[in-house]
């Protein structure tokens, strides 16, 4: 069992890895009140009848991530007569930990909730640092706030019930963690990938305390996304603009990610920021998986539109977390006429 505190501020919560940790948030949740479980239909046929809370089942992935579904949420958690010392606890992937956070943090100004990640993506990135939020038609997490977890339980084994594109789905996030601040992770990463995929019960628990120590450590710097947590966004800018494009059912969060940190590898590349060798490292370790790498066919100015949209922009530019080499990335604003410019070099 490892446990990894998240320092903040004005207060301080773990992650707890390993054997037993559902059995922690339990104990957790014995100090409310009430309780009240979010998860979704695919985790609630495997691990729903384990708790034995009033349950709101939601529908899987990006298309359960909007205001509706939120409100129908508040609305039972109105039903169930939730007071302001009350827990929800949210059990599943980033889908249902963004929707359960933003439903607590909106609830009577305010109510505690506990992260349960059943995801590789959920477990080494979404369920920690308090981003929650909901998805518009004009882009992802436009509505949201920040709400700090009490509490981030992880079991390692639910990663067995994954089919292989899910875990392939988490390891964008993983790779990211190597590519902006940690050469050595990165270097385990490149040995140790293939492991990682079959998940061999020592890489995979490695790989999450290696993550989560790493997320914990920027969220405690940076809180509220201002400074230092930014570069949590490689491979986002264009990876969201791609879930946008595509309705969010032509790739999977990750997918997007492995595809967008590809081609801003490219961009910083072609900028001169990145040299030909780290470039052909990234493009290496990424090209491992079996993605459709092209995006040629969509749309230019459906996805300059999206990215324009995107919360870390600055006075009209457009915001890109670039890497210089495999363990440093530094931000690059470029406005819509230069992306322009270089889109179609990059893309080809």
């Amino acid at each position: 069992m490892e446990i990894i505190t998240v320092e903040l501020l004005d207060r301080q919560y773990t992650i707890t890895i390993g054997d037993g940790a559902w059995d922690q948030a339990l104990a957790c949740a014995e100090m409310y009140d009430k309780v009240f479980l979010i998860t979704d239909e695919n985790v609630a046929g495997l691990y729903g009848s384990q708790f034995s809370y009033p349950q709101y089942v939601m529908t899987p992935g990006e298309e359960g991530k909007t205001m509706e579904t939120a409100l129908a949420i508040l609305d039972e958690m109105v039903r169930h007569s939730l007071t302001r010392n009350s827990l929800v606890l949210a059990l599943g992937g980033g889908v249902v930990g963004d929707v359960a956070g933003f439903c607590g943090s909106v609830y009577m100004r305010g109510i505690d909730y506990v992260q349960i990640p059943t995801t590789l993506l959920a477990q080494v990135d979404s369920s920690i640092g308090g981003k929650t939020g909901v998805n518009t038609v004009y882009g992802k997490n436009l509505i949201g706030t920040f709400h700090q977890p009490q509490g981030v339980y992880i079991d390692p084994a639910v990663l067995n019930t994954l089919p292989k594109k899910e875990v392939v789905n988490g390891l964008g996030e993983v790779i990211k963690y190597g590519i902006i601040g940690d050469p050595d992770f990165f270097e385990y990463l490149k040995n140790h990938l293939h492991e990682l995929l079959e998940l061999k019960p020592q890489v995979v628990f490695d790989v999450l305390c290696q993550c989560c120590s790493i997320k914990a450590q920027i969220v405690a710097e940076d809180e509220k996304d201002q400074g230092e947590r930014k570069i949590l966004n490689f491979g986002h800018t264009i990876g969201h603009a791609l879930e946008a494009v595509t309705e969010y059912k032509g790739y999977t969060h990750g997918e997007a990610v492995l595809i967008g940190m590809l081609y801003e590898a490219r961009l910083a590349n072609a900028l001169g920021l990145l040299p030909g060798y780290g470039y052909e490292e990234i493009r290496e370790v990424l090209e491992t998986f079996d993605l459709n790498w092209s995006i040629q066919h969509l749309p230019e100015e459906a996805i300059f539109h999206v990215m324009m949209q995107d919360k870390k922009n600055c006075d009209g530019q457009i915001s890109f977390i670039l890497p210089i080499q495999p363990g440093q990335v530094q931000e690059m604003l470029l406005t819509p006429e230069q992306m322009r410019r270089w889109w179609r070099r990059i893309v080809s």
